[in-house]
């Protein structure tokens, strides 16, 4: 059974809305509106959900405009945002100091004080849920031979993977004791198909995350009603996996369609996916069950029935 966050499970822990009862277009808040991220979910997803993109500056707006409803707002100011917030069903928050590299002074306003302001705006504009954008970096202590999984404990290995931890364990108070319902996605190396062809993007290779991969499990995040509280990986269908995305594709139905090392102009011609042995059938192995599953024979058959 697939966990996304700890041994007490973080699956369903309660019913959002009854089964078949969905309106026709959420409506969803996008804080971080005009970065890389923000701007390719705000142009694929204008005619599935309502949009209200919120940017931080005026000159900001023309990025976005066309693809929704444009609100000015900084992190900082917790009555614009619950202001930001009416009306909302889900705040997808990808506004932070996005450096990994930051130091304190630069991650307080943003990573810390404005996480917890978009959370407690959502929870006082009656939100359904926050889908808050974490990051690889809240795990990426670990060695660099370890897949993660989402219950695994976090291990930042920056300050910047730090703050990303602390709106992971917000997100969970949130959801078991304030009732928001909130999904955090650990985003890895998010670029587009042109720098992953690249051939200096190696590094890329079990990171990388595609713009159309990571779009389809934020939409999947926002229209899931099963879930309480929920940890996923976003990566694409990497060959290599820093993180594993098992939950992301029992839980959600994801299903990632890129792979870097399709990718990659050095390791393409490799196909490792169709060449490295997986030790398992889908490597091409036969199970040494097959003679024992074949059908009796008419002959057996018969004999049994003469006794």
């Amino acid at each position: 059974m697939a966990s996304s966050y700890s041994t007490t499970g973080t699956r369903a822990l309660a019913r959002i809305r009854p089964e078949g009862q969905r309106k026709a277009a959420r409506s969803v808040l996008v804080t971080g509106a005009a970065g890389r991220i923000g701007s390719y979910f705000a142009e694929h997803a204008q005619r599935r959900y309502r949009l209200r993109l919120m940017v931080q500056t005026e000159d900001q707006v023309e990025r976005v405009a066309r693809f929704g409803e444009t609100v000015v707002c900084q992190l900082d100011d917790l009555e614009g945002l619950k202001q930001a917030c009416a009306g909302i069903d889900t705040v997808l928050h990808l506004a932070a100091d996005p450096d990994a590299e930051a130091v304190w002074r630069d991650l307080l306003r943003d990573n810390i004080i404005g996480c917890y302001h978009a959370f407690v705006a959502a929870k006082s504009a009656g939100c359904r849920r926050v889908i808050f954008a974490s990051s690889v970096h809240a795990v990426s202590g670990y060695r660099a031979d370890v897949q993660v999984k989402t219950q695994d404990p976090v291990n930042p290995g920056d300050l910047y993977g730090v703050t990303k931890c602390f709106g992971e364990a917000l997100g969970r108070y949130m959801a078991e004791q304030e009732g928001l319902s909130v999904i955090a996605v650990r985003i890895g190396a998010f670029q587009s198909d042109e720098v992953a062809r690249r051939p200096d993007s190696i590094h890329l290779l079990d990171a990388f995350v595609s713009q159309r991969d990571l779009h389809q499990l934020f939409c999947k995040a926002i229209d899931a009603d099963n879930l309480r509280f929920a940890i996923f990986h976003g990566l694409s269908d990497n060959r290599f996996k820093r993180l594993d995305i098992s939950d992301a594709r029992e839980l959600l139905g994801y299903a990632p369609e890129d792979d870097a090392t399709e990718l990659n102009p050095q390791v393409e011609p490799l196909h490792l996916k169709d060449r490295l042995m997986a030790h398992n059938l889908r490597g091409g192995q036969e199970s040494g069950i097959r003679d024992d599953v074949k059908p009796a024979t008419g002959k057996r058959r018969k004999a049994r029935a003469t006794r």
